[in-house]
């Protein structure tokens, strides 16, 4: 039986992601397969954006977040979510961060910086970082993920690649998005 010092994981990131990734069996075969699935599914990151995107703005309490300014965005901001459209250059530009997201998640390497942006990700969407204006509700953030991973299903199973491979991909990123989701979590602790 191993001992783990629970403490630790909320203060040390690499030691919390190292645990998490070992216990639900997250590794080198899991990365290799993320990383391996690059050159399939770049092709398909647009369409995987606009459909995220899509379904932010199906729902008035998910679209409402991208009405505040967005960290690094200089341009024009939205007057109100009833007049923020999807063509609106901040949309293009969050949408870009999401497309670049995704990229780095299958272009890998997976160490201590990926980490540290893995961490980023989730903190960005509360008043820890990035704008102090957003404040994405826990909920939404797990709804979103739960989206993304069924759409990220969605896309692996639509690849030309045989049904082992279609597993182990499925497997390798449903991992992925759990220790994201653990990433983004961690900071709505009280």
């Amino acid at each position: 039986m191993q001992r783990i010092d629970e403490p630790r994981l909320e203060t040390d990131l690499a030691y919390r992601f190292q645990y998490v990734s070992e216990f639900i069996g997250f590794g080198k075969k899991d990365i290799e397969t993320i990383t391996g699935a690059a050159p399939l599914l770049a092709p398909l990151v647009p369409k995987l954006v606009d459909a995220v995107y899509d379904k932010l703005n199906s729902y008035a309490c998910t679209w409402r977040h991208f009405v505040p300014r967005q960290h690094g965005y200089e341009g024009e901001i939205p007057v109100s979510v009833e007049t923020l459209k999807m063509d609106h250059p901040q949309i293009a530009f969050r949408k870009q961060h999401l497309a670049n997201y995704l990229k780095r998640l299958v272009t890998g390497p997976y160490d201590g910086k990926m980490v540290e942006y893995l961490d980023l990700v989730g903190k960005i969407h509360t008043p820890k970082a990035g704008s102090r204006e957003i404040n994405v509700p826990l909920v939404q953030m797990n709804a979103l993920m739960g989206f993304v991973a069924d759409a990220v299903n969605v896309t692996i199973f639509s690849l030309d690649i045989p049904p082992e491979a279609k597993v182990q991909a499925v497997r390798s990123f449903g991992k992925l998005l759990w220790l994201q989701n653990d990433l983004s979590v961690r900071h709505y602790a009280v």
